[in-house]
This record gives C-alpha cells, sequence and structure tokens, in this order.
C-alpha cells in the first residue's frame, strides 16, 4: 500500500459586476516521496445541487489502446467511441455504473453510449487484452484532472459548500472515493491524504 497526499491553494475572486464571488483551486496530487500523480480525478460537488447540463465526449482507440487512459464526465453525459485503428475492437464495460458493449466494429458507432449514473466504468476490448481505460462519471459540473506535473485545476466554483472528492484508478477498494467537506469562503490550503493500492496497468501497444 501507498499514499498520495492532495493540497489545494484556494484563490478566491469577487466579481463585483455579478456581485457573486467565485474559486479557483489549484490542486497539486504527489505521492509520498513528493513526485507528481497524474489522472487523479478531482471534482466539488456543491451541498446545493446546480443545474447539469448537457455534455458529450470522445474516447478514440488507436494504436490498439484507449485515449485518454482517463476521462471524467457529468452524469448524463454522452460519449463517442472511434475506431481509428485498421483492426476491428469490441469496446464493453460490465461496471454496475454503466454496463453495455460495442460488438465488432470498425470507424464510428452509429450512436454514442449515455453514461446516466455516477460511479467508475472500467472499459476493455473482448479481442485485445492489453486494453483498458477507466471512465469516472460524477454528479457535478467542477471537475478536472491532474496532469505531468500532478496539478488540477477547478474554476469558477461559487460561494457555498462543497465536498470536494479524489479519485484514482489505484485507489484501494473499500475507498474508492476520498472527500472532505470544503467551506468556499476563505483562502486557506486543504491537504487531503489517500491510501493507493499497487495497480500495474497493462503494456499499452
Amino acid at each position: 500500500m501507498f499514499k498520495f497526499i492532495v493540497v489545494i491553494h484556494a484563490i478566491f475572486f469577487n466579481f463585483i459586476s455579478l456581485n457573486i464571488q467565485a474559486a479557483e483551486l489549484t490542486v497539486d496530487v504527489i505521492d509520498m516521496t513528493g513526485l507528481p500523480v497524474e489522472n487523479a480525478v478531482v471534482y466539488a460537488e456543491p451541498d446545493n445541487p446546480v443545474a447539469m447540463p448537457e455534455a458529450s465526449a470522445t474516447i478514440e482507440q488507436r494504436g490498439k489502446q484507449f485515449n485518454p487512459l482517463v476521462s471524467v464526465i457529468q452524469t448524463g453525459s454522452d460519449i463517442t467511441f472511434p475506431n481509428f485503428d485498421s483492426v476491428r475492437h469490441h469496446v464493453y464495460s460490465f461496471s454496475p455504473a454503466k454496463t453495455f458493449e460495442l460488438k465488432l466494429y470498425s470507424g464510428v458507432p452509429t450512436s454514442p453510449v449515455k453514461f446516466d449514473k455516477a460511479g467508475t466504468v472500467v472499459l476493455g476490448c473482448n479481442i485485445h487484452d492489453t486494453m483498458v481505460a477507466f471512465i469516472q462519471v460524477v454528479d457535478t459540473p467542477y471537475f478536472t484532472k491532474s496532469n505531468k506535473l500532478g496539478k488540477a485545476l477547478l474554476r469558477d466554483l461559487p460561494n457555498g459548500g462543497y465536498t470536494l472528492k479524489v479519485w484514482h484508478y489505484a485507489l484501494a477498494k473499500d475507498k474508492e472515493v476520498v472527500e472532505k467537506k470544503l467551506q468556499v469562503k476563505e483562502s486557506q490550503p486543504v491537504v487531503m491524504q489517500v491510501s493507493l493500492k499497487p495497480f500495474i496497468l497493462p503494456a499499452r501497444k
């Protein structure tokens, strides 16, 4: 078991013309040795639910791998799975948050797949065992991922209470999402510590 730390720096802006306050949260995700952690999903769920606009995303199949490795979308969003390889793929998920199959195909499927339940979705290909990807479906429009430097940015958070959540595909199963209450009203750092299990992705050829 190893761990990474989430450090959040809050920067608040007062938009006088709109008479509201909004926060920009810079999130640094690092492991216990100080190295950055990439592809951690960071999202803030407001205490008072907000409208969820329709959205769409794309996960490509190229070079016998999914791209991106990790996606984050709002509940109710559609994802299209174009296959740009010269071979056909059979995309599937058995995850409780979304079970589906796109049987052997090339090109672009005629219809996207709608993800209407929050949770983690693991993708695979029945033909190529090394193909794997992850989708985190969230009940909020305030979400992002950490980059190669371990940095993630949440923009335009209105003043109020939130539950800040962090997910990574190497999280221990009994703590698939780590959370912390956050009040967006003061500029002060917030630190979260998350336990991970060793997780080796299949070789991406």
